[in-house]
C-alpha cells in the first residue's frame, strides 16, 4: 500500500462498481479488421482476473462504449458483466442510465477512459482513471494514470488498486497461495 497516495486509496476503498471504455482501457485502442472486413480484438488475460476478482467482493461492472462490436458482448458475456452500454457517443447519459439503474452515488464509482468522450463521466465520479497514452486534457482531469497502456493490463491495474484499498488483495493471495 505504500506505493499509492493516501487521497488515491481513500477514493479506492469507496468504490462499489468499476466502468470502463472499452477501446483504449480494456484494448489497446486499435481497430483489426480482417480480409473480410470483420473486425477483431484483443483483450488482455490478467485483466479478466482483475474483474473476476472485483466481482468476487461485491464490486459491480460496467462497460460504456462509443462503439458497438460483438467481440466486446462476448468479452462481457465471458465476464458475468451485466451493464454494457455500446454504440454510445454521449457517455453521460449511458453513465446517468446506470447510476439510476444501480442507486449508486457518483463516490462510488470509478470510470476508466481515455479520451474527451470520456471527460463528461471521469469528471463526476468519485474515482477517474485513465491510461498513459491518453488525451492530454483526460491526463490532466483524473485521479490516477495507470503505469500500464490500455490493452496490456491497465484495468489489471486499476483492479489491483481497489482490492489493495479495500483489503481484499492479502485474502485472494493467500486463497492462491494455499491451493
Amino acid at each position: 500500500m505504500a506505493d499509492y497516495d493516501p487521497m488515491l486509496l481513500e477514493r479506492a476503498s469507496l468504490v462499489k462498481m468499476l466502468a470502463l471504455d472499452v477501446d483504449g482501457i480494456l484494448t489497446d485502442g486499435r481497430l483489426y479488421f480482417d480480409s473480410q472486413g470483420n473486425e477483431m480484438k484483443a483483450f488482455h488475460t490478467r485483466d479478466g482476473l482483475g474483474l473476476k476478482a472485483l466481482q468476487k467482493f461485491g464490486i459491480e461492472l460496467a462497460l460504456i462504449t462509443g462503439r458497438s462490436s460483438p467481440m466486446v458482448a462476448a468479452r462481457a458475456e465471458q465476464l458475468g458483466i451485466r451493464h454494457v452500454y455500446q454504440g454510445r457517443d454521449d457517455k453521460l447519459e449511458a453513465y446517468l442510465d446506470l447510476i439510476g439503474k444501480t442507486g449508486l452515488e457518483h463516490e462510488h464509482v470509478c470510470y476508466a477512459g481515455d479520451d474527451w468522450i470520456d471527460l463528461p463521466v471521469l469528471i463526476r465520479v468519485g474515482l477517474a482513471i485513465t491510461v498513459p497514452d491518453a488525451e492530454e486534457h483526460v491526463r490532466r482531469r483524473v485521479h490516477w494514470v495507470t503505469r500500464r497502456g490500455g490493452g496490456h493490463g491497465a484495468v489489471r491495474e486499476i483492479c489491483d488498486l481497489i482490492l489493495t484499498a479495500q483489503g481484499h488483495d492479502q485474502v485472494l493471495l493467500d486463497g492462491y497461495l494455499s491451493s
